[in-house]
């Protein structure tokens, strides 16, 4: 019996909590553009946002917006109050949905884990995005970047497994 723990709920609702914390609004907008995949069946799929196809357009234009507007210079610490506070509800609302998909009765511990994972993300991502400038001397927007590509791209293959 082989053990796979990104197969594991708890797990995903963890990293992509995680990878909200680096752009908040990149996990819905993923799971809105992954709504017809048969693997992620669940409630989530019926929630008004999700439903409507002008919601799911809504959630990636919005992902798409938080890619641009993080390399402007007047963009506020997502470290701050309310940044921080929309990232940990982003985090929440992936864990439910991602709770919604299996069937049992874990949307608690799901959501306090996307919302955990949301936290921590965000302290490392900013952590991260600093140090690997410095340390590289590559302005702010190109270590950016290859944060966008670790949010989208991760999240991607989390809701595809």
């Amino acid at each position: 019996m082989s053990i796979r723990p990104l197969s594991s709920l708890p797990v995903r609702a963890l990293l992509l909590g995680a990878l909200g914390g680096a752009r908040s609004m990149t996990p819905l907008a993923v799971l809105g553009a992954q709504h017809d995949r048969p693997e992620l069946a669940g409630s989530w799929r019926g929630w008004p946002v999700f439903r409507a196809p002008l919601g799911r357009r809504l959630l990636v234009l919005a992902a798409a917006g938080e890619l641009v507007g993080d390399k402007l210079p007047q963009t506020p610490s997502r470290l701050g109050a309310f940044p921080l506070a929309g990232r940990v509800g982003t985090g929440v609302v992936v864990g439910l949905a991602l709770a919604s998909s299996e069937g049992g009765d874990r949307r608690v511990l799901l959501a306090v884990l996307g919302g955990v994972g949301a936290l921590l993300g965000s302290w490392a991502g900013a952590s991260g995005r600093s140090a690997l400038g410095r340390a590289t001397g590559l302005p702010d927007p190109v270590v950016a970047l290859a944060e966008d590509a670790i949010a989208v791209g991760g999240s991607i293959a989390l809701l595809r497994r």
